[in-house]
């Protein structure tokens, strides 16, 4: 099984229902280990929209990066995400930050994230999530944090398992004894 850490963001409609849509989707999935509280932060780029929700999960997997792409993808479409925009606002952006201590690069997929050590709305809930967490080259990403300080972004509360997805949880740890 690897480590592997996911960045949620959303910004259109019920945000923290996409993140918990999104959450329930990859741990059906994957076996969940850690995730941060929400984060508010503003939208980076230049179409104007408005504020993100963000959020890490860890997870551990036994997929492949492609096949952990995959499946953020579908996760993403599943909540009607558009990509009609470049840069542009979304209702559930899902990001694979973290894969074990590898680094991958195929098409489409770069592991770490190429943004991750210069984006404070996901350095700091990764290190909530995962404190130690660390890019391949055994640097310790709370390393990068002084770097992002001047970026906007406020924890705003718990992201607590909803219940109906706690149950789920509960059932499918069940079914697989």
């Amino acid at each position: 099984m690897t480590l592997i850490a996911v960045g949620f963001g959303s910004n259109l409609g019920d945000r923290r229902a996409h993140l918990d849509a999104g959450l329930a989707w990859l741990a059906a999935h994957a076996r969940p280990t850690a995730r941060s509280s929400l984060y508010e932060s503003a939208p980076i780029g230049p179409v104007v929209q408005g504020p993100f929700l963000n959020a890490v999960a860890v997870f551990e997997t036994d997929e492949s990066p492609k096949q952990v792409l995959s499946r953020l993808l579908e996760g993403e479409l599943r909540q009607e995400r558009v990509r009609d925009v470049p840069w542009g606002p979304r209702t559930l952006d899902l990001d694979l930050l973290l894969y074990g201590d590898r680094t991958v690069e195929q098409p489409g997929l770069k592991v770490p994230h190429p943004q991750l050590t210069v984006r404070r709305f996901v350095l700091e809930p990764l290190l909530e999530a995962w404190p130690d967490a660390a890019l391949p080259d055994g640097s310790p990403l709370a390393s990068f944090l002084g770097s992002v300080d001047d970026q906007d972004v406020k924890q705003i509360g718990d992201w607590a398992v909803p219940r109906w997805l706690a149950i789920r949880w509960w059932w499918q740890r069940r079914r697989r004894s």
